[in-house]
């Protein structure tokens, strides 16, 4: 599909998933520029996003090898399995790409967010090896992209630990992460046990500490964002250097870098972005077999109706497509997802298979002996479920957002 051309398809129901581009049989219409845009913004409010996220190094930091976006996207898999499995109404097995070491966390964890944030930008600082021990590693994240209105339901630190030098192969390691509280100008700093983890320094893979205590102060106050400061020792009490002990940062290779991730629950319903009022724009009626007619607005969707006389209240498919908009730039996943829309007729009798309410059967009635006071019942949605959003913001962090809400799941007469 050229550019300006429509981003969001409507057809009959088909089975899913839907193809990413529409069907032969479906009519086209190219979008001005204003009118995309229009398009753009309202799904992106929609979205609760105030603007289009612009990542300032994009081919950078979506490079394939990259351990936040590796991690993100089989935290995605693993969101959509259950949102899959909720759908179905039965098990089904997280789909991960086989990039990644790393576990996504418990599923319990998972479900209570609705917000993940990986943060990749921080300054890392070590403990000069010439120095008097012990010795350490900082590393301090920006959190000036996190979200508002949402509280943390957890928090971690990941970090990949290598083999590490042959003197310490046979010892036990005790890591230590702590949050920096305060800072001293002339001794060491204040320090807040956060986790620790007892291993054999031949393990390689990624570790996992819980810094949810440190998160939580640092949004509650930024000023108190001094950073995690890591520890390692043996079990004699010899402090090594973390790099020796084979811990890599910055400098390790991209699919092996430090990362922290977030989870956030929304502490109160999200409100989209307030806009101007439009007047409501009438539906027109059209004969069954009709196709929607070339120069009709908002211009985003396109109809194919069923020639089998009159169309009774139903799910109908409507696929919003990212990769039409042109935002593949920073949405990770998915190119696109089906989001339905109801429509038909709520005429009477109102069969059981248009779910109808006690009201709307009610209405129907009073609509056959006056018409003309009193409408039809409506043709609308009686179930929905969420739908989860992976994207880079404009600071190249990852993001995995679940928006609720979003997929018709059934319809009925109201």
């Amino acid at each position: 599909m050229g550019a300006g051309e429509v981003g969001v398809h409507r057809a009959g129901q088909r089975q899913r998933p839907p193809p990413p581009l529409p069907a032969a049989g479906f009519l086209q219409r190219r979008l001005s520029g204003g009118e995309r845009r229009d398009v753009q913004r309202e799904i992106l409010a929609v979205l609760g996003l105030p603007g289009r996220p612009r990542p300032r190094a994009p081919a950078a930091a979506r490079a394939p090898a990259a351990a936040a976006p590796l991690f993100m996207l089989d935290l995605y898999h693993a969101v959509a399995g259950e949102e899959e499995a909720e759908e179905e109404e039965a098990v089904s097995r997280p789909v991960l790409t086989g990039l990644s070491t790393q576990s996504p966390p418990p599923g319990s964890v998972v479900s209570r967010a609705d917000t993940v944030v990986s943060l990749v930008n921080m300054v890392e600082q070590d403990r000069d090896t010439s120095s008097p021990k012990p010795y350490w590693k900082e590393f301090r994240f920006d959190l000036t992209q996190v979200p508002t209105g949402e509280s943390v339901t957890a928090a971690e630190f990941r970090i990949y630990k290598a083999r590490g030098a042959t003197r310490h192969a046979n010892s036990t390691l005790h890591i230590s992460i702590y949050e920096i509280a305060v800072e001293h100008s002339n001794r060491e700093s204040d320090l807040f046990l956060l986790d620790t983890q007892d291993l054999h320094a031949g393990t390689e893979g990624w570790l996992v500490f819980d810094v949810t205590a440190a998160s939580n102060h640092w949004l509650v106050d930024r000023k108190y964002n001094l950073g995690l400061r890591l520890y390692v020792e043996t079990d004699d009490g010899l402090s090594v250097d973390p790099g020796s002990a084979g811990l890599l940062g910055r400098r390790g290779p991209r699919s092996k870098q430090p990362f922290m991730v977030t989870f956030f629950r929304a502490s109160t319903s999200p409100v989209r972005v307030t806009r101007a009022a439009r007047a409501p724009r009438r539906r027109q009626p059209k004969k069954t077999n009709d196709l929607p007619h070339p120069n009709k607005l908002p211009g985003i969707f396109d109809d194919v109706h069923a020639a089998d006389g009159r169309q009774v209240c139903r799910r109908h498919e409507l696929y919003v497509s990212f990769q039409d908009l042109g935002w593949l730039d920073w949405v990770i996943a998915p190119q696109g997802y089906s989001a339905y829309y109801c429509e038909g007729e709520c005429a009477f009798p109102l069969d059981s298979c248009m779910n109808a309410t006690n009201h709307a059967i009610l209405q129907s009635l009073v609509h056959l002996m006056k018409p003309e006071a009193v409408p039809k019942a409506c043709c609308a949605p009686t179930k929905l479920s969420a739908t989860s959003v992976l994207y880079y913001d404009s600071n190249n962090n990852v993001i995995l957002k679940k928006h609720r809400n979003m997929v018709v799941k059934s319809c009925g007469c109201h």
